[in-house]
């Protein structure tokens, strides 16, 4: 008896936090993106102006800190889609999706503990120490060396992408939310520089998957309308 009532209050610790990192992770993006300085002057920025916009911005730094440990949650999110989409007939499209999305997500982690950790991390120093790190600083944020495989971050979206796509195909969202979040996972990866896009998907992607992650919370399904075909 006692095992059964363990089993049965693991399986809802694990709906509750699948449900909870549904919910959790597009608020954090939208924090994210929100507070970066000159939202509402979009022009794409260069390692330079990207170091200067970093230079004392305390909360740009909490919204990469907070973006860099919400990684974990991508993973949760694209395996409770393959979990769904391989119960639809789509479980190739849940498997690739899945497996670019989750490495997508390592490497995001990878740019901002590279990149947005590092940057805080020097904020601590006075200006005339700070300007002998620059040069080491620009060769980083242009990506040289090693550091070319952050741009690994681009297959999160791709990945997003296609299970978004089979979402749709097989019915296994509604409709509504199924466009939202592809709508949004494509336009996430937009350059540094332009975070009001960023912002802007980031809230359709929250439209679309909280209330998803407070059905799996509830333990509600929602009746999908076809198969994959």
């Amino acid at each position: 008896m006692s095992t059964i009532k363990t089993s049965t209050n693991w399986e809802a610790a694990k709906r509750i936090g699948t449900g909870l990192a549904f919910i959790t992770f597009p608020l954090v993006f939208i924090f994210a993106f929100a507070v970066h300085p000159g939202l509402l002057n979009p022009h794409l920025l260069g390692p330079q102006e990207l170091i200067e916009r970093a230079r004392g911005a305390e909360l740009l730094h909490l919204g990469h800190a907070l973006v860099t440990l919400s990684t974990g949650l991508l993973v949760v999110i694209a395996l409770k889609f393959k979990q769904v989409l391989d119960g639809k007939g789509a479980g190739w499209a849940g498997f690739v999706g899945a497996a670019l999305a989750i490495f997508g997500a390592l490497m995001l982690a990878a740019d901002k503990g590279a990149l947005c950790l590092t940057m805080s991390a020097l904020d601590t120093l006075p200006e005339a120490q700070f300007a002998q790190f620059m040069p080491g600083l620009l060769a980083m944020f242009a990506k040289s060396g090693w550091l070319a495989l952050l741009w690994g971050l681009l297959f999160l979206p791709i990945g997003f992408a296609i299970q978004a796509v089979a979402l749709l195909r097989t019915g296994a969202l509604p409709r509504w939310q199924g466009i939202l979040f592809l709508i949004g996972v494509l336009l996430v990866g937009t350059p540094d520089g332009v975070e009001i896009v960023n912002l802007s998907a980031s809230a359709l992607m929250g439209a679309a998957l909280i209330p998803y992650g407070i059905q799996i919370i509830g333990g509600t399904h929602y009746a999908p309308r076809a198969t994959w075909r």
